[in-house]
């Protein structure tokens, strides 16, 4: 009974030793695959900042595949670890041998240990393989956002010069225009000026040509009268000499 309870005992430390190995060499994969990760994020990032380069920043399609099916194997691994533990739990609690008993107790605290250490590892790789992959996953948003707002900025930036010129040619137009009207308006005023000049010479040759025959009435009246007076003052000095001629012959 002894010898069955102790090869089942051994069997069940071969399995804890197995499966612990194959944690040790799959946790070591995965960390490696956390690694590259972070290191292939880095080295595209700087690539993507002096390039224009819009492909995304990893191969995350395959890596991703490679985390979740090595991150399942592994919680397998653990909860068959986990599972073995338990056994040999019940077994160090069925044994009959104390001194023996305190020796088992030994040995599976250092295999709970291992465990414990496994487990702590796995979570915290994968803690961050899931940070470095979300962080990864904004960074490649923000620069496919920026990759598109550049592109339609060249769109926006080329229909701004096309709107630009025609603002100009119609600023251009419109100047034209206002100086065409201007020039019209200044000449309507000149010929207005001059209608009013012509109407006014019009109405003076009128008034002047309507006052002439009044004027020359009037000259001849004071033609008439000055030859009148001419007479009678000839005739009042003839008068005169005469009679200052009788009166000297007297």
């Amino acid at each position: 009974m002894a010898a069955g309870t102790s090869s089942y005992w051994e069997d069940l430390r071969k399995q804890a030793r197995q499966l612990e190995n194959e944690l040790d060499l799959k946790l070591v994969s995965f960390s490696k695959l956390c690694t590259s990760y972070s290191h292939s994020s880095t080295r595209d990032g700087r690539r993507d900042r002096y390039s224009s380069d819009t492909t995304p920043l990893l191969n995350g399609s395959s890596q991703d595949r490679m985390f979740e099916t090595m991150a399942i194997e592994i919680e397998q691994l653990l909860a068959r670890l986990t599972g073995v533990n338990d056994k040999m739990a019940e077994y160090t609690n069925s044994a009959g041998v104390p001194s023996l008993n305190a020796a088992l107790m030994h040995t599976l605290q250092r295999h709970r240990d291992i465990l414990q250490d496994y487990t702590h590892e796995f979570h915290k790789t994968k803690a961050n393989f899931m940070a470095i992959r979300e962080r990864e996953n904004l960074m490649g948003s923000v620069r496919k956002d920026i990759e598109s707002y550049k592109s339609g900025s060249g769109v926006n930036n080329r229909r701004t010069e096309l709107f630009l010129k025609e603002h100009d040619h119609l600023r251009n137009s419109d100047r034209l225009i206002e100086e065409t009207i201007s020039i019209a308006m200044a000449t309507k005023e000149n010929m207005t000026s001059q209608r009013g000049m012509l109407k006014s010479i019009h109405s003076k040759m009128n008034t002047l040509a309507n006052r002439f025959p009044a004027v020359n009435s009037l000259i001849q009246r004071i033609n008439l009268r000055k030859r009148r007076d001419s007479l009678i003052l000839g005739g009042v000095i003839g008068i005169c000499t005469i009679l200052l001629l009788l009166y000297a012959f007297h």
